[in-house]
């Protein structure tokens, strides 16, 4: 397995701890557990939402979004990025920011359930 797998791995187990621990999220790595092409790269975090895990040091973040988008199905698309040694970035459209909002504050209400 190349570095590049490893650091998409270490990426994706990151946000899905990120989304746990910040938010009260279920998420975990979509792929390890069935490897299908159009799941997300992390499943279980905000409400009807699609999250495209990006950890690389140059990112085309249209082309990130544009995956994100095309395998999203009815959800909305989102983008977690990171280079090395900086901070997580979520990238929504604007168009949807306000439904992606709404996730979140929907992720509050099932915590406080």
């Amino acid at each position: 397995m190349t570095n590049g797998n490893q650091k998409g791995k270490r990426g994706e187990r990151f946000v899905a701890q990120w989304l746990r621990d910040s938010f009260g999220c279920k998420a975990r790595r979509g792929k390890q557990y069935c490897g299908l092409e159009g799941n997300a790269d992390v499943v279980g975090g905000f409400p009807n939402t699609h999250c495209e895990v990006k950890f690389v040091e140059s990112l085309n973040l249209y082309k990130a979004m544009h995956q994100a988008i095309n395998e999203c199905g009815q959800s909305i698309p989102y983008v977690a990025h990171k280079k090395n040694r900086q901070e997580l970035l979520i990238t929504v459209r604007a168009k949807d920011l306000l439904a992606f909002s709404l996730a979140v504050v929907e992720q509050d209400a099932i915590n406080k359930r």
